[in-house]
This record gives C-alpha cells, sequence and structure tokens, in this order.
C-alpha cells in the first residue's frame, strides 16, 4: 500500500476512535420499502461487536435455513454498534419466534414481509455517529479543517478496511495473481483489494498535484448520488458550475479489460501513477481475472455533517456518506486517528 496524499494540509489532531464499540454507530440508510409480500423476511437488526457475517450465521441458524437463503446489502464492522437489514428466505412464510433470535448483542428492531432476498448494494448509505477520544490539538484549527471537509469534501479513497491487517490483501492479490490457490470469498476480496490499490494511487497523484476535485483535459465525470458517468467533453463554464454545486465529481478507474475512457492529461496522470512492478502485476492480474473497466468518483462530500464538543472532551462528529464510501478516510484529513480495536 502507497502512503496516501493528504488535501486538507497537515494533521490538526491526534484521537482515538473505537474505545468502545459505542464510539462507532452505524447505520445502513435503506434503498427501499419491504413489500409487505413475498417469501422473504426483512429484518432490520441493531447489533454490538458483531460483524455481518457472524450475525448472518445466527439468523440462518435461528431461522433453520442453509447461510445461502440469509440476504444483506452491505459489510459492517465488528467493533461497532450497527444497525442493517437482513432477509430470510422462508418459502411457507413461516417466521420463527423473533423473540428467539433477540440477544444482548443482537436485536430486531423490525420486520416485514418482502419479495425478494436483498442483494448486495441495495442501500442508499450509510449514517455514522463516531467518537474520537483523547482529542489533543487545537479547538480552533480542528473547527476550521472541519468546515472545510464540509464545503470541499474530501478524496474518495477506498478506506484501510478494504486492504486487510497491515495492508496484506494487496501483497496476497499478487501471490493469487502468480498462481496462488483461494478460495472463492477470499478471491473476490483480493480482487477488490487490487482495484482499490490502483485506485487510491491514482488519486493519490491527482491530491498531490492538486487537481483531485479540478478539471484536467480528459476528464470523465461522474453524476452526483449514481454511478452515471459522461465524457470526456470540452470543460465549458456550465460543467465548471456544476462541478463547484458538487452535482458532478471527477473520476478514476476501477482497473480491468479494456481501453481507459480518460484521455489527454487525464489518462497519462492515471497511467503514470498505475507504473511499477506491484501496479503492473495488479493491472494484468485483474484483466486476466476478466472485470471490465470501470470509473468511481474521486471526490466525496459528507452528507449533514455535523460535530459537538462532549463534556469529557470528546469529539463526537455526525454524517452520512453514500455506499461504499469510508468514514475513516474522512478521518484522516482531520489528522492521526489510532483505531483501538486494531491495537
Amino acid at each position: 500500500m502507497i502512503e496516501l496524499a493528504r488535501a486538507h494540509g497537515a494533521p490538526v489532531l491526534d484521537a482515538r476512535l473505537r474505545v468502545a464499540p459505542e464510539d462507532f454507530f452505524v447505520e445502513e440508510l435503506p434503498g427501499f420499502e419491504a413489500s409487505d409480500a413475498g417469501e422473504h423476511l426483512l429484518l432490520t437488526v441493531e447489533k454490538r461487536g458483531m460483524n455481518t457475517a457472524f450475525a448472518a450465521r445466527r439468523i440462518a441458524a435461528w431461522a433453520g435455513v442453509d447461510e445461502s437463503a440469509i440476504g444483506y446489502a452491505g459489510l459492517k464492522d465488528r467493533h461497532a454498534v450497527t444497525r442493517q437489514r437482513f432477509t430470510v428466505w422462508l418459502p411457507k412464510k413461516i417466521a420463527p419466534d423473533l423473540e428467539a433470535l433477540q440477544s444482548d448483542d443482537l436485536r430486531v428492531l423490525e420486520h416485514a414481509w418482502h419479495a425478494r432476498k436483498l442483494p448486495r448494494g441495495a442501500l442508499a448509505g450509510n449514517r455514522f455517529v463516531l467518537v474520537l477520544r483523547d482529542v489533543a490539538g487545537e479547538r480552533a484549527a480542528i473547527e476550521t479543517r472541519l468546515q472545510a471537509i464540509a464545503s470541499q469534501g474530501v478524496p474518495n479513497y477506498f478506506g484501510e478496511q478494504r486492504f486487510g491487517r497491515g495492508g496484506g490483501n494487496v501483497q496476497q492479490a499478487v501471490a493469487m495473481f502468480a498462481g496462488r490457490r483461494v478460495k472463492r470469498e477470499e478471491r473476490t476480496m483480493l480482487l477488490s483489494a487490487a482495484r482499490s490499490e490502483l485506485f487510491n494511487r491514482v488519486l493519490a497523484a491527482r491530491v498531490e498535484a492538486g487537481n483531485w476535485n479540478a478539471a484536467l483535459d480528459g476528464e470523465v465525470w461522474m453524476l452526483d448520488g449514481s454511478r452515471s458517468v459522461f465524457g470526456p467533453e470540452a470543460f465549458t463554464d456550465e460543467l465548471q458550475a456544476r462541478l463547484a454545486a458538487f452535482d458532478i465529481h471527477p473520476t478514476g478507474p476501477l482497473w480491468g479489460e479494456g481501453e481507459l475512457r480518460s484521455t489527454d492529461a487525464s489518462r497519462d496522470l492515471e497511467l503514470a501513477a498505475m507504473q511499477g512492478d506491484t501496479a503492473t502485476r495488479l493491472r494484468n492480474g485483474l484483466e486476466r481475472a476478466g472485470l471490465k473497466q470501470e470509473r468511481r468518483a474521486l471526490r466525496l462530500r459528507p452528507d449533514a455533517i455535523a460535530w459537538r464538543w462532549l463534556d469529557d472532551g470528546a469529539l463526537e462528529l455526525a454524517l452520512a456518506l453514500p455506499p461504499g464510501c469510508y468514514a475513516t478516510t474522512l478521518l484522516r484529513e482531520l489528522g492521526d486517528v489510532a483505531d483501538s480495536a486494531a491495537a
């Protein structure tokens, strides 16, 4: 993994995150309403100190079904308090006793019948409430930085969670591309890590160049709140106004087979950032794996960000992010935040 450049300058704080699971609260924002009909029981649960895969296994055991009958939209951290939805396929529409699923670390908040299994990515985003403890830094500088983040956004890096402990997933991906056999679930994880590493290299290069939130010749644009892209096309006053209004964002490559959509200066920077032995191995491996060229927004602006200082000097942050975006990438722009759960 490479060192990721910061867009807003030197760190303004040191702090600790996830001293307790309650310091990292995340709630899925649903992408749809339950249909109130069908063979899938849609559960909204709150869990503490439990990752998504473990919760899915517990729900499957409670329902007496195979794990393949369980659906969920996204993966949530273990060292947190999280709310998310699961579906359980019950063809006879007979729901087991919900009370039997309740426990100190998993509670069912809502339930309804739904027509389909919950697919990955079927959420509108995530809402976070984060508590930073043992904060060292000048409050005025911290609040100025938060205001800059709120108004300008941050680089949309893939978070460290994508790369495994110590960033080891990238080298594991290189080994997989060289012939090491892995299980299907691990293969999916390593392909994602490889793609994410290449994207982060491109974004870091643009942050260092000061154009991560600006237009280059040959830019490909993404519409805010969607994955729809357009361009390259001549940069006009209209595009400049849309960029300033956060209606569109510059993009970087999610590597795979096919030609880069970007051209000119944008393409040149992207290819230059993905040079070197490791990057070349990752690119070749992703192409052989059959992934196709895609794009991801370079810029992320949190929604409804707010903050307050707690009585004990801790800093509480509340914000919402689109799917696939990481709260930890926002925290990097504040400073050095140590994850107590990773110690």
